[in-house]
């Protein structure tokens, strides 16, 4: 018996009938949930599939991605594409191939299957929220493809598999007894096809077992039980009410008042799926009927829809997945043009403290984005795209209500996207507004997406809610780290009182000390130092109770050169830098003095000397250069180049191990560090805000090869560089 399956589904393997893009698109899944996977494993596989690799290349060279030359291999479109990417492309295609050949007739009806598999799954899910089952949509989908091994068989043994139902006269048992003797059941060559798919392996196992007794299916896991008692409770399943109940309550011990509500509840929203889809799956007493040509057009609509739920399931995921607003509106970007293939998007957000809407630019040069200088006020609601916010609808300018009523501002924003018009879709999220999505259309294409208003509304919705959702947690961030520097203030406030009275003692007895040694003691010196360093200590301290606000003392003529190499000095002598670091200094000799606070520089380069020789572990090199630039502007640090005649430029880099990617992106914020245990992570806020409030500039680049290097600009009052 085990040698027959074998060898009838090697029939079904070498069968031309049988899609062979899942196996490659589960392949893909695989390499690019893998982090050990390259671009070139990827690009072997997507290359074996020519209509696959076609399309992925289009893509990578579509318009939205702004690529300036054109791609013309797969490694290139990887690059630019992403994984998510190729998963939807690939989830695309295998629908539409696995699909998209299929006819049905008098015998098979394909509304009748399509309403028992939908019917099936919607029953698995309330089944499975009813038991608390922790993944109500897995089993959705395991009740989707549980009678997959049907549509296999039709497609691949037409002829054997039509006599095979007319002979059973609609009677499941001797339905699975003709399949069992032309080679496999359904159920097996469901689960097989599951397997070969590599999906999770107890989907498989519900799909195999959906049709045994319910003795068996008593001692099963989970999911096995749930398939089985929604298939039960589908219409058409040759099971009487009180058997169905029955096998419900010895199942899962419900009572048959819990049943029949689970099967209203399914048969009303299969209904509204239905309705939703514009899709005629026919009524529970329909279960034999001639296909017309209306139905063929009826069934490339449901296989059009599937291919829509699946990927707007996996852009779902890759919502969950975006970690700040702009990869979700890049999310967004992405799965309107793999949904709805829209190309042309533009983005425009709430700002609730001022009521308008503000252009967001996702260009690769979006800081260059013109879209960044448009803003829409609310209050007069006459542009097109204030409009659909206030009334919450999709709005078009393709309407003759509406195409005599554009403003310049629509006028412009439709030249902006380059098409014949636009389709306006608001966004909010538990009733507050949160921006508009701006589709730009050829008008030939607006039919067409009305009939996916729905659908593309469902979308918006989503994008939505993602984006209030991150709005609130940034906030929630901001709420939690003020919370930290007040609760901080407050005890450093007790330790300032502290403190001060010991460093008082400390400079008393210095000054005793001074006066018992004679002038040319070598150790004068040091003596000095060390009060200064205590004084030093006494201005931190001072304004530790309000550390988040450092306040800057009068400027001075400072020679930072000479500043740095006092530093320097000091650190080797009390062996802060450790003695296997070597110290190069390359410092300008015409480099001007600046005006400045030189407690608060001394603050500065000590935090980054400090942090350099931490970095290092006792063995590196450590480079400190300086120079005059009597000119400086740059687009990192622009806020420099302001009506001063020029900038000092401190350079501060060391050649250890670099910062990790996920400190980089908060570097400069309080309570960050990569150090661990021992270190609170307030040293880069306090070198940030330091030269911030000197109206200087500082950046960092860093990488695990290159080490870490500082970049510290200065301004130079006018009259210091004359």
């Amino acid at each position: 018996m085990e040698k027959r399956p074998v060898q009838f589904f090697d029939r079904i393997k070498t069968s031309k009938s049988l899609p062979s893009l899942p196996q490659i698109l589960l392949k893909l899944i695989e390499f690019c949930n893998s982090e050990e996977s390259t671009i070139k494993d990827i690009s072997q596989i997507i290359n074996k599939d020519t209509s696959l690799s076609a399309k992925v290349i289009k893509m990578a060279n579509s318009a939205y991605y702004g690529v300036p030359k054109r791609v013309t291999n797969i490694n290139q479109s990887l690059v630019i594409l992403g994984q998510n990417a190729i998963k939807n492309i690939a989830i695309s295609a295998s629908v539409i191939q696995a699909f998209s050949k299929v006819k049905d007739n008098s015998v098979f009806d394909l509304k009748v299957f399509w309403r028992h598999s939908l019917m099936c799954a919607i029953l698995s899910k309330l089944i499975a929220k009813k038991i608390s089952y922790a993944s109500p949509d897995e089993a959705f989908l395991t009740g989707l493809l549980h009678d997959m091994g049907k549509l296999v068989l039709w497609v691949n043994f037409p002829k054997e598999y039509a006599d095979i139902l007319n002979s059973s006269k609609g009677q499941w048992d001797l339905i699975l007894v003709g399949e069992a003797l032309h080679g496999a059941t359904h159920c097996e060559v469901g689960a097989w096809l599951i397997n070969r798919w590599k999906l999770q392996s107890f989907m498989a196992d519900a799909v195999l077992y959906h049709h045994g007794s319910a003795d068996r299916i008593q001692d099963a896991l989970p999911l096995v039980k749930i398939i089985y008692v929604g298939n039960i409770l589908c219409p058409k399943t040759n099971k009487e009410d009180e058997v169905k109940f029955g096998i419900a309550k010895y199942i899962f011990g419900f009572e048959t008042s819990e049943v029949e509500e689970i099967i209203l509840q399914a048969e009303k929203d299969v209904s509204d799926v239905a309705q939703s889809l514009d899709i005629d799956i026919g009524t529970p007493d329909v279960s034999e009927k001639t296909v017309s040509e209306k139905d063929h057009e009826r069934q490339e609509d449901l296989i059009q829809e599937v291919k829509d739920i699946t990927l707007f399931q996996g852009t779902l995921q890759n919502l969950l997945e975006a970690h700040d607003e702009d990869s979700i509106l890049k999310v967004v970007q992405e799965g309107l043009h793999i949904l709805f293939d829209v190309k042309n998007v533009l983005f425009f957000l709430h700002a609730s403290e001022r009521n308008i809407l503000l252009g967001k630019g996702m260009a690769p040069a979006k800081n260059n984005d013109p879209i960044n200088e448009v803003t829409i006020p609310l209050q007069n609601g006459k542009s097109l795209l204030a409009k659909s916010l206030l009334q919450r609808k999709p709005l078009d300018s393709f309407s003759d209500s509406i195409k005599d009523k554009l403003t310049i501002l629509d006028e412009q924003i439709i030249r902006l996207v380059e098409k014949d018009g636009i389709l306006c879709l608001p966004m909010i999220a538990h009733k507050q507004y949160v921006g508009v999505i701006v589709l730009g259309l050829e008008e030939a294409r607006v039919s067409h997406l009305t009939d996916k208003i729905k659908l593309l509304m469902m979308f918006t919705k989503q994008a939505a809610l993602a984006l209030q959702s991150n709005y609130l947690t940034q906030n929630q961030a901001k709420l939690i780290q003020s919370e930290r520097l007040s609760a901080a203030s407050t005890i450093a406030q007790k330790i300032v009182h502290e403190v001060n009275t010991p460093l008082s003692v400390t400079k008393n007895y210095l000054a005793i000390l001074k006066r018992k040694l004679s002038e040319d003691q070598p150790v004068e010196e040091e003596i000095r130092i060390i009060n200064e360093e205590i004084d030093r200590v006494a201005l931190i301290i001072s304004e530790l109770s309000d550390f988040s606000e450092l306040k800057i003392q009068p400027n001075d003529p400072l020679d930072v050169n000479a500043l740095l190499s006092n530093l320097i000095r000091i650190f080797q002598e009390s062996l802060i830098l450790k003695p296997n670091i070597n110290t190069h200094l390359k410092l300008d000799p015409s480099l001007p003095a600046v005006m400045t606070d030189k407690n608060r520089m001394i603050q500065v380069f000590s935090n980054l000397i400090k942090n350099a020789d931490e970095a290092m572990s006792g063995r590196g090199n450590l480079c400190i250069g300086t120079r005059y630039i009597s000119n400086y502007i740059d687009d990192k640090i622009n806020q420099v180049a302001d009506s001063t005649q020029g900038h000092v430029e401190i350079i501060i880099e060391d050649d250890g191990p670099g910062i990790p990617d996920t400190v980089k992106a908060q570097l400069f914020e309080p309570y960050i560090t990569s150090k661990g245990a021992g270190h609170a992570g307030l040293g880069l806020s306090i070198v940030y805000n330091a030269i911030k409030e000197l109206k200087g500039a500082i950046t960092c680049e860093s990488d695990n090869k290159k080490g870490t290097s500082f970049k510290i600009v200065l301004p130079i009052a006018q009259h210091q560089e004359s």
